[in-house]
Order: structure tokens, then sequence, then C-alpha cells
């Protein structure tokens, strides 16, 4: 993996002056190295997890589990009239004393836990959660293509979200996936499998609405490092199955990081 670089400020100011950098950075990337999916990729995705009681709005120094894991697209054997389907209670391996289970279809997991350097503020979630993620990805042994992050790219106050940085600082093309936007206007999609519709902000199509999971509420795709919107949308739609809203990669994470704190708290 690159080596990371820029590194996560220490204060609010100081990432301000990043990020506002860092979009023109991200624009000359795109324009210059483009990410495009090539055969089989594969598709890692990362969660925060944090101690109950406390949130991701919470205060510096919460106690947090982030993970990462590593997926490749058709792994799940199972389908449903030619449409991907997954069990994850049926694939779950391992002994949940030792640490988190780990999918069948996953190629690769890692766990880190934390205390994150800051509270959660608006615009910044970089400060909080970007370090402690970082951490976990850079533990995975297998190197994903492309990275989900639930966090936004370009749907930012200065272009330059969670999802975009992270990609920055690891030198990974990276998507953003979100159940809602943060800036950026648009309308919602019918609710079948694969429709989409754009999502713009200043009169850019900075991401779109994804119908992952026929009759359920879309999520949205984000352009981040290295991707523009139309490659954001067709990666969710090629992490996602109809077994679930969310993208496998971004749902195993969670529950990875999620056993995590549940296992730290009984042991």
């Amino acid at each position: 993996m690159q080596q990371p670089t820029p590194s996560w400020p220490q204060t609010s100011d100081e990432l301000i002056q990043l990020q506002v950098t860092l979009a023109q950075v991200a624009e000359a990337a795109l324009d210059a190295s483009p990410w495009k999916p090539s055969g089989t990729p594969i598709i890692g995705g990362c969660f925060v997890a944090f101690a109950r009681g406390q949130s991701g709005r919470g205060h510096r120094g919460d106690e947090a589990w982030a993970a990462a894991v590593a997926w490749r697209p058709g792994s799940s054997p199972i389908s449903r009239q030619g449409v991907p389907y997954r069990r994850p209670d049926d694939v779950l391996r391992g002994a949940s004393a030792t640490g988190p289970r780990r999918a069948s279809d996953i190629e690769d997991q890692a766990v880190v836990a934390g205390r994150v350097p800051a509270s959660y503020a608006p615009g910044l979630l970089a400060l909080r959660q970007g370090p402690i993620l970082a951490a976990a990805v850079t533990r995975l042994s297998s190197v994903p293509d492309v990275l989900l992050v639930d966090a936004t790219g370009l749907d930012h106050p200065r272009r330059a979200g969670l999802a975009l940085h992270l990609g920055a600082v690891l030198g990974v093309p990276t998507v953003g996936v979100t159940h809602r936007p943060l800036l950026a206007h648009g309308e919602l999609p019918l609710p079948v499998r694969g429709a989409f519709s754009p999502l713009r902000l200043e009169n850019r199509i900075v991401g779109y609405w994804v119908c992952t999971r026929t009759g359920t509420r879309p999520v949205v795709a984000h352009a981040g490092w290295r991707t523009d919107a139309d490659i954001a949308r067709s990666v969710v739609l090629l992490a996602s199955t109809e077994a679930a809203r969310t993208p496998v990669p971004l749902e195993e994470a969670r529950r990875v990081a999620r056993e995590a704190r549940a296992l730290s708290s009984t042991s």
C-alpha cells in the first residue's frame, strides 16, 4: 500500500485548510488517473462502532472499534432469478469468543480498537474517525482495489469529505456510501434494484441515489478519491445484493466492528 499522504490534521483549523487543498489535489488526481473497475475487483469496506451510550456525534476520547474487510463480487454463490443474493447468517465462520466471526465470502478482515481524538463536528468527520479507520484498513493483508467508506466525498462544504480524505491518505480509490446526502439535492429514483438518480451540488453531479434492493429506500453513492459519481454508482451496485440495502463490504465491516465491541464488553 502506498505511504500515507497527507497525514491527519490535529485541529479543526488545520483540517479545514487541508480540505481546501485536498479538493484541488483530488481534482488533479481524478483527471490524471481516474480509477475504473477491471475484471472482478476486490471491494473493501470500513466502519466505526462506538461504545454503547456514545455515538458518531459524541466526544473526544470516546471508545471506538474500527473494522475493515475485503470482499470480491461473485464470492456469494446464492442468486434468485439471476440477481445476487446473500444469507449472512449462513456464511459466518469462527469462534466468536476469540474475535469477531468472519464470513466465508470475506477474503480478509481486521479490527482496531482505540479512543477517537476529536468530538463530532459537521464537515470535520476526518478529525474524529480518520486515524482509526486508516489503521484498520492498513491491517488488511489483501489491499482493496476500491474502498467503501461510511462518509461523503465531493458532497461536502469544501468538496473533501472523509471518504475522499481517507483515500488520499491511504492511496486507495474510494467511494462514499451514506443513507442521505449532506448538501446535494436530487429526486429519489424508483424503488427497484438498479434504479438511480443524480445528486447535484452547484450544478455538478457529486453522487447518485442508488436503489440496491427492490422495495427499499436508496443509498447515496458519493464520488471519492480517484472516482467520479458514475463509477461510485456502479461500484455501490456491484457491491450490493438483494439481501440487504447496505453494500456487502460495509455490512460486514459494521458487523465485525460491533462484534468486536460486544466481545470487549464481556472480556
